[in-house]
């Protein structure tokens, strides 16, 4: 059994790079700050020392204010709106600690020194923030398909545990219940992979059974050069064609091989009896250059055109004989054909030099043509053509070797005075002067729009749209250039 090609594995979905993990924030911070900053990560100052966080649970407090209703999970892909007004979930004592609510009870996240209790409570809510904004955009990622199932669980598993322990006060069950519906979706997300692998496998199994009946069928064809070629092109969709299962693959291929082995043998077959039949080939053309090397004399031109055009089509009709003396036959052929012609040629050409002064006159009549090259005024340049044509008919006839030149060049004129007109009623087009306009106010308008975006978002802080923005505006200023640039050419 002839071996196998190697062919690539069935394609499997592309598997993105895992999401990066979540950054956690410190337990403490340890230098008050302003309550308009948001910091990433609180900066040491060494005059004030840091509070630690109680280990010991702590002493019972007043009853908490009415706790906000935690809000519904949002769906996997959109940024919900996450309370975080940190007095609906949080307190600071008189030493400064402060603490979060949670479904579980209330637990010390830190404390602030120095500072007002809204002021630290700001500060944990800000921390609160960052934690909601992970989750937010580990959801629009996963509904856009920007991270792969395995990243996806990895980056629930990491906010999970900052959620869990997070030293940062908002509503952290509602981040908690999120992480839950991403857990479902990413499984939901992992079980369509596996659905379009199955999928990818099935559909490359039909591949292959549908090249192995195609070969098959050909297997019994006598049109040799056809299936011949069809056969080579089902093996390179073999190739092509993804790998399945060894056991599956191995019996497919076991029958496409041999689908190719019996079409081999059954070809090999024909082309001995055909070698048999190229003697009588042989024989046959031997009769046809006998024939052409006696025509090869004759002074009837026309006629004796036409007998060697008959006898080349009989010549193509016999059937070749075997390479070697197929060539030399082929040469006699020739020969006798050369003779003929290169005498007609002769007696042509000396009619040809009759036709030498109206070839003068139409070469003159192309300098005059020419002349009007490039067409600056299509409407004198076609009344000089109009009486270019009716002078180039009455020279006549040309040589034949010459024939094709001067037509090609007074064609060339020709083109030119008609295309310098279709310019000219392009330019004064109305309907397109009026696309045109459109097309560069439209653009216009779109880039002030997004420069006033890539503005906005600047002054909020949003350099990703600031820069979304700006690079979408420089795009519509390439498109701007091109459109004034048409617009240019109906002034």
């Amino acid at each position: 059994m002839t071996e196998q090609p190697a062919v690539p594995d069935v394609p499997i979905a592309a598997e993105v790079p895992e999401a990066s993990a979540p950054v956690t924030t410190p337990d403490v911070a340890v230098a008050p700050e302003p309550v308009a900053a948001e910091p990433v990560a609180p900066e040491p100052v060494a005059a004030v020392p840091v509070t630690p966080t109680p280990s010991s649970s702590p002493a019972p407090s007043p009853a908490p204010p009415a706790r906000a209703p935690t809000q519904p999970p949002a769906p996997p892909g959109t940024a919900a709106v996450v309370a975080s007004d940190p007095t609906h979930w949080g307190r600071v004592d008189d030493d400064g600690t402060v603490w979060v609510r949670t479904s579980e009870g209330e637990r010390s996240v830190g404390s602030y020194p120095g500072a007002e209790p809204p002021e630290a409570l700001a500060y944990f809510g800000r921390k609160f923030d960052e934690l909601a904004g992970q989750v937010a955009l580990l959801e629009q990622r996963v509904a856009a398909g920007g991270v792969s199932p395995q990243g996806a669980e990895t980056s629930v598993r990491h906010l999970r545990e900052a959620v869990t322990d997070a030293n940062a006060v908002g509503d952290l069950d509602s981040l908690l219940a999120r992480l839950d519906v991403l857990t479902g979706a990413v499984a939901a997300r992992r079980a369509r992979r596996d659905a379009e692998r199955a999928a990818a496998r099935k559909r490359a199994t039909a591949t292959k059974e549908r090249i192995v009946a195609d070969a098959e069928s050909l297997s019994r064809s006598t049109d040799w050069k056809r299936a011949g070629d069809r056969l080579r092109e089902l093996l390179e969709e073999w190739k092509a064609a993804p790998r399945l299962d060894r056991k599956v693959d191995d019996a497919l291929w076991k029958r496409f091989s041999t689908a190719r082995t019996t079409f081999d043998k059954s070809r090999r077959v024909h082309f001995a009896e055909l070698e048999e039949e190229r003697g009588e080939a042989a024989a046959t053309k031997e009769k046809l250059i006998k024939e052409a090397e006696t025509l090869s004399t004759s002074k009837e031109w026309a006629d004796t055109a036409k007998r060697y055009r008959e006898l080349m089509a009989q010549w193509k009709a016999t059937g070749r004989a075997r390479r070697d003396v197929e060539n030399a036959l082929w040469d006699r052929f020739r020969a006798a054909q050369d003779t003929f012609f290169a005498a007609r040629n002769e007696v042509f050409s000396a009619r040809d030099a009759d036709l030498a002064v109206n070839l003068e006159t139409k070469q003159a009549l192309l300098t005059e043509a020419e002349a009007l090259l490039p067409v600056t005024d299509y409407k004198s340049a076609r009344a000089v053509m109009r009486t270019v044509h009716e002078r180039w008919e009455a020279a006549g006839h040309v040589p034949r070797a010459h024939r094709d030149e001067v037509e090609n060049r007074l064609r060339k004129v020709d083109d030119a005075v008609r295309g310098a007109e279709d310019s000219a009623w392009a330019r004064s087009n109305p309907e397109a002067r009026a696309r045109a306009e459109a097309a560069v106010s439209q653009l216009r308008s779109s880039i002030a729009g997004l420069e006033q975006e890539a503005a906005a978002a600047r002054a909020a802080d949003d350099e990703k749209g600031a820069a979304e923005a700006a690079e979408a505006a420089a795009t519509r200023l390439t498109w701007l250039v091109e459109a004034e640039k048409t617009l240019a050419e109906f002034s």
